[in-house]
């Protein structure tokens, strides 16, 4: 019988809630990455990475170090923001990525490099559009552009503040399609500038051990 390992890795500390059961299935590595320390090379079959290589500095690194861990033959899925459908700027993404620039990185290591595109039903557009709207309330004060221009430190705190407030207010006014949207109103297809996020998976080749 086979027996899966789940590792789960991030900065803070975790208090996520299972059964008991579920727990000795899962070890928590309570790390800053990159680099995965305490984990050794050819350690897993899959590395799942969702929204979480726009907050890496050091997005090369963290790309290498997945190869690392994985076995040959191992798969990364990976998700990121498309750049071209971000309504402004977010302070706390380092960056995000084009379909082309994202690809190019992961092929500095992955010998096999699969991209997707995460796209929305018509309820989800509609909801895109309402936000983009308001959003463009909100940003027309921003004679200067300064969203792109001052450290993106400085806009953290305001941009969360704006952003919560922007949310709240979207949820009172669509309410009904908000709770209409569910999982299966999101799909992939192959990517363009229209989809919200890029799905993109990579593979270790199989008989090689080394970056």
């Amino acid at each position: 019988m086979i027996h899966a390992r789940r590792h789960a890795v991030d900065k803070f500390p975790s208090n996520y809630n299972l059964a008991e059961s579920e727990l000795k299935k899962v070890h928590f590595h309570q790390i800053s990455v990159p680099p995965f320390i305490g984990i050794t090379d050819n350690s897993f079959d899959f590395v799942i990475s969702f929204q979480v290589i726009e907050h890496i500095k050091e997005d090369d690194f963290f790309i290498r170090e997945i190869y690392r861990v994985l076995k040959p033959g191992g798969k990364l899925i990976l998700t990121t923001p498309n750049r071209t459908m971000s309504l402004t700027r977010n302070p706390w993404h380092i960056r995000e990525y084009l379909s082309e620039e994202l690809e190019a990185l992961a092929l500095k290591v992955f010998e096999k490099v699969e991209m997707k595109g995460v796209y929305g039903s018509d309820k989800v557009l509609n909801y895109y559009q309402a936000n983009k709207a308001s959003v463009s309330r909100i940003t027309r004060f921003d004679i200067f552009n300064l969203q792109y221009k001052l450290p993106r430190q400085i806009l953290q705190i305001p941009y969360d503040l704006l952003n919560r407030l922007n949310r709240k207010n979207l949820h009172k006014k669509n309410l009904h399609t908000v709770n209409e949207i569910q999982l299966n109103d999101f799909f992939l297809k192959e990517t363009t500038k229209e989809c919200f996020d890029f799905f993109m998976i990579a593979e270790k080749k199989k008989e090689n051990y080394n970056v």
